[in-house]
């Protein structure tokens, strides 16, 4: 039986994920259940994308990733399943799975509109127990993503912010995620920064250079460095960037290129 993990912005003082838990292992008791997060922002479709995004790539091929962040539920919103070379994704039509639908991947996207794969009588605000949780059970068990739901080819993407390369070689982007240690996530790739010294400029800041490593910089120092993720990110050593500079998701940077 295949991995499903669960990515959810419920928390973990209630009763919501372990509900869904039950649901899966009530259908398919032999599958491994992960937990990516449950901690995502109430309703941050974009931290949950992001958070996915560099998650799901990590696990075995054949994995199904279920992933709740539903401002919309009980809407017109769709239920959707994609599938992909690698993995199936469950959850909202809300653009949370823009960055596996742009990975050109996909081999299946079907909306979820079979109640008969449901738990019967779903809520109308708890679509992760009653609609998701059973058909990633239904999908564990082999049950093919076209039986599950009607094909579709109009997804919900979200308009992500896009890093930009200016004429005298400046690059400017936006930080698209906040990390646990307040580390500032951007958009620039970190292959952008190819010349030799760069300055960084994030709100009032000036950052000279990019560190390769946390320890290059003193204690409490600002930092840029070539993030895990493949891109250009800022920090404090022991610190928090985003307290410091009062930044967060959306905020502009610029990196400028120096020669000398």
């Amino acid at each position: 039986m295949p991995i499903i993990t669960l990515l959810t912005d419920f928390g973990n003082q209630d009763g919501y994920v372990a509900a869904m838990k039950g649901v899966i292992l009530s259908r398919a008791p032999d599958v491994t259940l992960v937990d990516i997060t449950h901690a995502i922002a109430p309703q941050a479709v974009l931290q949950a994308a992001y958070v996915l995004a560099q998650a799901a790539p990590f696990f075995p091929t054949g994995a199904i990733h279920v992933a709740v962040v539903d401002p919309g539920v009980g809407s017109a919103r769709r239920p959707l399943a994609i599938q992909t070379s690698t993995a199936t994704f469950v959850g909202p039509d809300n653009g949370l799975f823009t960055d596996v639908l742009d990975s050109g991947a996909v081999t299946a996207c079907v909306h979820l509109d079979r109640p008969r794969f449901w738990r019967d009588d779903p809520s109308s605000t708890f679509h992760g127990r009653d609609i998701f949780a059973p058909v990633a059970a239904h999908l564990a068990q082999q049950v093919s993503i076209n039986i599950l739901g009607t094909p579709i080819n109009d997804p919900v993407r979200l308009l992500l912010p896009k890093p930009q390369r200016q004429p005298d070689g400046t690059l400017t982007g936006a930080i698209i995620h906040v990390d646990h240690f307040g580390n500032l996530i951007s958009n620039i790739p970190a292959a952008w920064l190819s010349v030799a010294r760069w300055q960084v400029h994030i709100g009032p800041a000036t950052i000279d250079g990019i560190q390769p490593s946390f320890a290059a910089a003193p204690v409490g120092a600002l930092l840029a460095y070539r993030g895990s993720a493949g891109t250009l990110e800022v920090a404090v050593r022991n610190g928090s960037a985003a307290q410091a500079l009062g930044a967060e998701v959306g905020q502009t940077l610029a990196a400028e290129p120096h020669s000398h």
